[in-house]
């Protein structure tokens, strides 16, 4: 069975910045499943803080957030949207 796709936001702090380039490829590697990316250099702190909004599969998005995760100096956590929220109708007239 196929597993419907969930909204999530991937936050991530960085604190190792040799990790980059590996932070990088790693969500390259799910662009398509990427709807947007925010990302703040903390200077101040030597940080790097990202958010990513992914629309995947939950396992999807638990392996990119865990792949991200144990990456050196990387910190990783997702936050999911609950079940069917933003579904739109799926043909005019239907109320959800």
């Amino acid at each position: 069975m196929e597993q419907e796709n969930r909204v999530a936001i991937i936050s991530m702090i960085i604190s190792d910045e040799a990790s980059v380039p590996a932070v990088n490829s790693l969500l390259h590697e799910y662009g398509k499943f990427i709807q947007g990316r925010m990302g703040l250099p903390y200077r101040e702190r030597g940080l790097s803080i990202i958010s990513v909004v992914v629309d995947a599969p939950a396992d999807t998005i638990s392996t990119i957030s865990g792949k991200l995760g144990r990456l050196k100096g990387v910190t990783s956590k997702s936050v999911y949207s609950k079940e069917n929220a933003g579904v739109a109708p799926q043909k005019k007239g239907d109320i959800l």
